[in-house]
């Protein structure tokens, strides 16, 4: 059957799928909720007590996103666009697209890609993850026709290799600190530093330069410079960010969860038509393992001091935490879709899920803004509980302004760009008056 290039347009209000674009919603202000801190503390992002305090609420706030929030927003992220990548070539490819439905799909992604190197360098988010899920998205292409349980399977390996990576991180700090002790020791002895004592001692000050007093004052002050000079601060960050996260952890923290999100999918996990009992299983048993792993990792660190090695070691278990979490966090949402209440707010989330990519970019403009000297300089100003304040206001404002966009046009406005950059064909923004006015 022949088809013409008209049949291939962007899904329709109707043909999407609700519970995803409320699950998009829910994890896209989960996001924020981590990004927050790297938007505006220095290296704060793991480690409290380098910059935006580890005291009283400070303490309580790092606490409760780190159980219930770190790895597993971007986890549910990255399943999110496996599912999405999937549904948009397997909706092509049935409408008889033929080549041409891998022609869409890679040009799909490399605009993206494209989309996250100005998302990194020019609206200066060195955190940013749209260019490695590019990346990732070439890699999914090749396992779209898998069945669900060989998805899962490649899942788990990759999830296996990152942790015995991470042990073996772990390993190298542990012999680090050993040798330190050595130094102290030599040193005491008036005998001369072999060269793997020397590596450890220069290494260890290398870190400890980083999270000094000056160097957090240093880095503040480089922030709030000009918009060309936080360009030029942040590009060999971003380089740096962009060369290592790819080989070291985007195969195994984000490919995996892209493979889990096509599985899930086929198996219909995340259409919340399954029943009630299942998804409060699913809850049960992903919040019971998943929350005890990240109690233990929180408790650990925080008995060690905020050390070194109690990072470290608790990043061995990081996988098994955060995953387990995600699942608990589908669990909940898929029975909230379920759920007869909440009808306004779900579909306020929705909203804002269907316009993920540009919520998610407006989340960089306005930080950019209010912390970097492109705006009002207040990089380093905040304590780690005043930004939940921002992330609070910022939530109000997407959940009223998702739903009143998408009333009177058909996608957000970079959705709409890179569809047209996709199809490479121009798709109409507004609605029809007619059409608005029916739905009052």
């Amino acid at each position: 059957m022949r088809t013409t290039q008209t049949s291939l347009t962007p899904l329709k209000a109707l043909d999407r799928i609700q519970s995803l674009d409320v699950m998009r919603g829910i994890v896209l202000f989960g996001i924020l909720l981590m990004n927050i801190n790297g938007m505006a503390l220095a290296h704060a992002y793991e480690d409290p007590t380098i910059s935006g305090g580890a005291k009283g609420w400070d303490l309580y706030t790092w606490v409760t996103t780190n159980m219930l929030f770190e790895g597993t927003m971007r986890a549910l992220f990255s399943l999110l666009f496996g599912a999405g990548m999937f549904i948009f070539l397997d909706r092509l490819e049935k409408k008889g697209a033929g080549i041409k439905a891998a022609d869409i799909y890679f040009r799909r992604l490399l605009w993206l890609l494209l989309f996250g190197l100005i998302h990194a360098y020019l609206l200066l988010w060195y955190g940013e993850i749209l260019f490695s899920y590019a990346l990732m998205g070439f890699l999914v292409y090749s396992f779209r026709n898998m069945a669900p349980k060989k998805l899962i399977f490649i899942a788990l390996i990759l999830f296996s290799i990152g942790t015995v990576w991470k042990y073996a991180d772990y390993k190298s700090d542990v012999k680090m600190i050993e040798n330190l002790e050595l130094v102290e020791q030599f040193k005491s002895e008036g005998k001369a530093l072999t060269d793997e004592l020397e590596e450890a001692t220069e290494q260890w000050e290398d870190l400890q330069k980083e999270r000094s007093p000056e160097a957090i004052a240093e880095y503040n002050s480089n922030m709030q410079k000009n918009y060309f000079g936080v360009v030029a601060f942040l590009a060999p960050q971003n380089f740096n960010f962009h060369k290592y996260y790819l080989f070291r952890y985007d195969v195994w923290d984000i490919l995996s969860m892209m493979l889990l999100g096509i599985a899930f999918f086929k198996l219909k996990l995340l259409s919340a038509v399954k029943s009630y009992r299942f998804y409060g299983i699913m809850m049960g048993v992903g919040y019971g393992v998943g929350l005890s792993v990240n109690y233990y990792e929180v408790q650990m660190i925080i008995e060690n001091n905020f050390s070194l090695l109690s990072f470290s070691k608790s990043n061995i278990t990081y996988e098994l935490g955060r995953v387990a979490v995600a699942m608990g966090h589908i669990g909940a949402i898929m029975l909230l879709c379920k759920l007869p209440v909440l009808s306004l707010l779900k579909n306020a989330l929705g909203a804002v899920g269907k316009m993920a990519l540009t919520n998610y970019v407006m989340h960089s403009v306005i930080a950019m803004f209010l912390f970097t000297g492109a705006g009002f300089g207040l990089f380093g100003e905040f304590q780690r509980h005043e930004l939940l304040y921002i992330v609070f206001t910022i939530w109000i404002f997407q959940l009223i302004a998702s739903p009143i966009w998408l009333k009177y046009h058909y996608f957000g406005p970079l959705e709409w760009l890179w569809r047209n950059l996709s199809y490479q064909k121009k798709h109409a923004l507004k609605k029809e008056r007619s059409e608005y006015q029916s739905l009052k």
